[in-house]
Formats: structure tokens, C-alpha cells, sequence
């Protein structure tokens, strides 16, 4: 069972419960990538334990007795115990949200600076799947909304090709107005909503 404990290290923020485990099972909590923290929840035929604090962990020595209470697990104890599980991981995407002028293709001067920033993030991850996804806010129609997220979005899949990124490695959709940051009602302009998010995995 081995694999079990491992695998729960690796899914952060995550419920779980297990009905029995080989001896000395150990299940460690580790915050999200983003520094969010979850809960885990494991649980024998005798009880749950329920760990909800960054790296504190609870043992399972036996399916017939409660698990372990709660304790901190300082960084090199993890590393040493779960090191090579955790060099396994895939690397978590990289978003970059890019802000647009109102009812234009056109960035903000802030959104413009983060271009080199998604340039590098590419090309040191190496990255062959990133994906560019347009979307407005809710002013106008959402038929013309639809059209003026795409533009945007191939407006970044344009520049990103333009600096040296192969087309093939982007990927392009839209929203329209369909997906606010900002809920707002109809044909309210919002400036968090005027976004292209690019996702680099």
C-alpha cells in the first residue's frame, strides 16, 4: 500500500478515505501550488483522522486501529521520505492573464509588459502546449462579443508566433462574454472581463 500513501502525498488539498492499509502507512499534507491548502481524510475500520495543516501528517500502522494524530513533518523529513514522488510530479501550468481596451484588440501598456515574461516562461519549460483563450466583457452583443474574443486571442497567438514560438504549439479559443472573472448584467463594461488567458503547461 505503499503507492497509496504516495499518491495522497501528490494530490493536494484532496478528501480521501481508505478502508484498511498495510503497517506504517504515512499521509503528509502539502499546501497547493498557489500556497492554498486542503484537507486529507483518512480513515480506518476503527476511525478518521482528518489533517488540514501544511505539512502535518498522520500515520497508519494497522487497518484495526485509529490513525496517528496529527504531526509536523519538517521539509527534510518529507524530502527524505518523498522525495522521489515528489520529483515525479508534472510541473502545475503557468496562467498569464492579459488585459485588453475597451471594445478594441488592443493591450493595456500593463498587459503589454508581461509579453516577455510568457515568452520565457515557454521557452524554459520548453513548452509545446500552451493555450490562448479570449474573452469581453458584456458590452455589446454576445454575437459580436464572441467574434471580438476570438480576434483578441488570435491577436496573442499572432505576437507569440511573431517572437518565435512555433503555431503548432498554440492553441486558440474564445468565450465571448460567456465566462466573466466579474459576473456583471448584460452590456456592462468591465475591465477584468477584456482578458486573454494564456496557459502554459
Amino acid at each position: 500500500m505503499r503507492r497509496i500513501a504516495l499518491f495522497c502525498l501528490l494530490i493536494f488539498g484532496a478528501f480521501f478515505s481508505i478502508s484498511g492499509c498495510a503497517p506504517k502507512n504515512t499521509f503528509v499534507l502539502l499546501p497547493n501550488p498557489d500556497g492554498s491548502v486542503g484537507e486529507i481524510s483518512v480513515t480506518t475500520k476503527k476511525g478518521t483522522q482528518v489533517v488540514s495543516q501544511p505539512n502535518y501528517a498522520t500515520e497508519v500502522s494497522s487497518p484495526d486501529k485509529i490513525p496517528s494524530e496529527p504531526g509536523e513533518m519538517d521539509e527534510g523529513s518529507i524530502k527524505d521520505r518523498f522525495g522521489k514522488a515528489l520529483e515525479a510530479q508534472p510541473v502545475p501550468p503557468v496562467t498569464f492573464t492579459l488585459f485588453f481596451k475597451s471594445g478594441k484588440d488592443s493591450l493595456t501598456d500593463e498587459s503589454e509588459e508581461l509579453i516577455p515574461d510568457i515568452l520565457s516562461t515557454i521557452k524554459a519549460r520548453k513548452s509545446t502546449d500552451v493555450s490562448v483563450v479570449g474573452h469581453t466583457d458584456t458590452k455589446g452583443s454576445a454575437e459580436y462579443n464572441r467574434k471580438l474574443s476570438l480576434k483578441r486571442a488570435i491577436l496573442i497567438k499572432e505576437l507569440l508566433v511573431s517572437r518565435g514560438i512555433d503555431a503548432g504549439f498554440l492553441d486558440v479559443d474564445s468565450h465571448g462574454e460567456s465566462n466573466p472573472v466579474v459576473p456583471t448584467g448584460d452590456n456592462v463594461a468591465e475591465p477584468k472581463n477584456r482578458r486573454v488567458e494564456v496557459t502554459v503547461r
